[in-house]
């Protein structure tokens, strides 16, 4: 079996400079804080829905009538948990819509810029939705849909952006791995949203938005004075130009063929005599390119069952098995680390196969196993975090690593030379669609589980994975065969 180049040319650590660590930490924690701000959301839904349905909660003659009128958005808990799924929704959907027009800007414009304005605007936004409005006692659901609009596409500069500078400065050479190990960003922004939002609740969930549109503002001040989109901005050379002089330079870990000529593409991004610089692709160059749309479907229904997990996991510890809203919060936070796991775990296996869609196929089949399991917790915490993690592991893993690794794999296809004009774009779309399935997915959850129950929810995850296989299945065959061929050729060469 061919090892890839990480360890062809020794440790992988041997390759970074201080330069390559700076760009790690800082899209990371950017885009951590970024996820922070949304779990914040995720994590104060009890207390949201307390406020809004003051009957429901507060039966005793405590409240003021004029406070009770004015608090009385819903008449019960369930309108106000069904209002909660749609608000989701429209995030997600404005998040998709935003994806797609973010990837073309960041294509085009300063990635650094987009990024920082993003973060930024996105933490005002989210202050005003979660603290102005509580502390001027103003409820209004128009006004909670429009910001939530707002804050979708904001949002939505984070993730292309992120990706394309790590694509600028991190090579084919462990891809995997360092994807794996980075894409866990989000992991530890949901944890970090948890911790934050957990440790001032007693105070008013007005408080747990404050602390986390504070700090993600901060950070959007450190990315835009501290980023370096690529290493040209320092003088260093590109990828392009270091994986163009490897000899046998990698194919891409997303396509069997064995060589440019099984390609057979129907369009150039660029003529062989072109100059060096790229123009940015288009977006309908940018879908037809090889992978890009089936992985983009199979990521709408793993999305789906992954941020409803996001979305619902602390609040259905909270209503499944009326546990306190804080430990519900923590005891959440181990999925997320089972995602980090096998994020990182499963992108350092495929970077040794030098495929990803076999080792994409298996998690998934166990991930509906793990499913099944889960959905049969008992009501007791340490067997929930266990179940929790083995569930995060098989799903959050294979979602950080279309979402990142492979999503760069896409956007650095050999049909575009390795183009970074086309990171971006790509990202966009394969998160675009993803975040399109994951919002249908959200409504769908909250009426599912007012209508038949949570055991019902989890049907329809199982059958959101399984459809994920089912949508990449093409280049699992491909990909497994080429394994096939790969190994009788080692051992008739042997």
């Amino acid at each position: 079996m061919a090892w890839p180049n990480l360890f062809q040319r020794g440790t992988l650590l041997s390759q970074f400079s201080q330069h390559h660590v700076v760009v790690f930490l800082l899209t990371f924690f950017s885009y951590s804080l970024l996820h922070a701000s949304r779990k914040t959301f995720s994590n104060v839904k009890v207390s949201i829905s307390e406020q809004w349905t003051p009957s429901a909660f507060n039966t005793s003659a405590g409240l003021a009538v004029e406070i009770w009128s004015c608090n009385h958005l819903f008449p019960s808990v369930e309108e106000a948990t069904l209002f909660l799924g749609t608000l989701d929704t429209i995030f997600l959907f404005s998040y998709a819509v935003g994806l797609f027009i973010s990837g073309i800007i960041g294509d085009r414009l300063n990635l650094r810029w987009v990024l920082s304005f993003g973060m930024c605007s996105s933490a005002l936004v989210v202050f005003v939705f979660g603290t102005v409005t509580e502390w001027l006692h103003f409820y209004n659901k128009w006004l909670y849909c429009c910001l939530w609009i707002v804050n979708g596409l904001l949002q939505s500069t984070g993730w292309p952006c992120v990706v394309a500078v790590m694509g600028n400065w991190f090579g084919k050479a462990g891809r995997g791995v360092v994807f794996g190990l980075w894409s866990a960003c989000a992991s530890v922004g949901n944890i970090l949203g948890a911790c934050l939002a957990s440790s001032v609740l007693q105070y008013g969930y007005e408080y747990a938005f404050l602390v986390t549109a504070s700090v993600q503002f901060a950070g959007g001040i450190v990315i835009f004075f501290g980023l370096l989109v690529s290493p040209e901005e320092i003088g260093l050379s590109g990828i392009e130009a270091e994986e163009n002089s490897e000899e046998d330079s990698h194919r891409p870990l997303i396509n069997g063929a064995e060589n440019e000529d099984e390609y057979e593409p129907n369009y150039s991004v660029q003529e062989d005599n072109a100059v060096t610089q790229v123009k940015a692709i288009s977006f309908y160059q940018a879908c037809c390119l090889p992978g890009v749309m089936l992985y983009s479907l199979a990521y709408a229904c793993l999305k789906l069952v992954n941020y409803s997990f996001f979305f619902w996991l602390p609040f259905y510890l909270s209503n499944n098995f009326r546990w306190k809203e804080a430990e519900a919060d923590k005891l959440s936070i181990w999925y997320d680390v089972g995602g980090i796991i096998g994020g990182t775990l499963q992108g350092f296996i495929s970077d040794i196969l030098q495929k990803r869609a076999p080792v994409l196929a298996l998690s998934l089949l166990l991930a509906i196993g793990s499913l099944v399991g889960y959905s049969r917790s008992p009501n007791n915490k340490s067997a929930n975090a266990l179940l929790m993690t083995i569930t995060g592991f098989f799903i959050g893993g294979p979602s950080n690593m279309i979402s990142s690794a492979i999503s760069a794999d896409l956007g650095r296809q050999e049909l575009i030379q390795g183009s970074s004009e086309a990171l971006a774009t790509v990202t966009g779309i394969v998160d675009g669609t993803g975040s399109i399935g994951a919002a249908v997915g959200q409504y769908l959850v909250s009426l599912i589980q007012d209508k038949l129950g949570w055991m019902w929810v989890f049907y329809f995850f199982i059958l959101m994975t399984s459809c994920t296989i089912v949508f990449i299945s093409p280049l699992i065959v491909r990909e497994v065969l080429y394994l096939v061929q790969r190994r009788q050729a080692h051992v008739l060469s042997g």
